[in-house]
């Protein structure tokens, strides 16, 4: 993976990570990767990850999206991919799987490409390989592009995957068994999830003693 030197006159995310004495991209994704999985109340501020020590896949990869723009490294692309979630990807839903004669069901995840490789750093063994072979369509989107536009861009690919495999059930329908498998995954699981990839918040770090307040 490419490095680049962080400048605090950048612009406010470069400072902010300045501020932490992180002065590097490859610093700062681990920094980023090493935070707890959490969800942010405000993922309109690019900054909230910094606010709220934590965030989620979406929020940690937009800052770091965002960190490349203000460095003019415009090859580092913020990627919305969706993935088969099956009972193979995790065992955990396999019975709401069955029990609405489902193989699987398209999920979101935020993750970054740069240059021709793909990387993510949800956590600090998270890896694209997790997915790959699972994904459906990547997507590049912008990092203020990571709530709404990402729910409008999940549901509209729902909506035609019902319609295009002429599943038994409506966009809604669909949407409440999506939520019972992130309720299926969380057994176990102190994180509180709302909109969120369960390959954000599976296994998440703990909080490393050089990152505590």
């Amino acid at each position: 993976m490419k490095n680049f030197i962080i400048n605090k006159q950048n612009g406010a995310v470069s400072e902010e990570f300045i501020t932490r004495n992180i002065k590097d991209f490859h610093s700062a994704t681990t920094y980023i990767a090493a935070l707890p999985y959490k969800r942010n109340p405000d993922k309109s501020n690019v900054k909230c990850i910094f606010e709220d020590f934590g965030g989620t896949c979406s929020t940690k990869h937009a800052v770091l999206r965002k960190l490349a723009i203000e460095s003019k490294k415009y090859d580092v692309k913020l990627i919305l991919g969706i993935f088969k979630m099956d009972a193979e990807y995790t065992d955990k839903i396999r019975h709401t799987l069955e029990k609405f004669h489902l193989k699987y069901i398209p999920e979101a995840h935020n993750y970054l490409k740069i240059g021709s490789q793909y990387f993510d750093f949800t956590k600090t063994n998270s890896s694209y390989i997790q997915f790959k072979n699972k994904l459906l369509i990547e997507v590049e989107i912008e990092y203020d592009e990571i709530d709404s536009e990402k729910i409008i861009l999940h549901k509209n690919f729902l909506k035609e995957w019902i319609a295009e495999t002429h599943i038994p059930y409506d966009l809604n329908e669909i949407w409440d068994i999506r939520e019972q498998c992130i309720k299926d995954l969380q057994q176990n699981e102190e994180i509180p999830v709302q909109y969120s990839s369960p390959i954000c918040f599976l296994n998440s770090p703990e909080v490393r003693d050089e990152f505590k307040p």
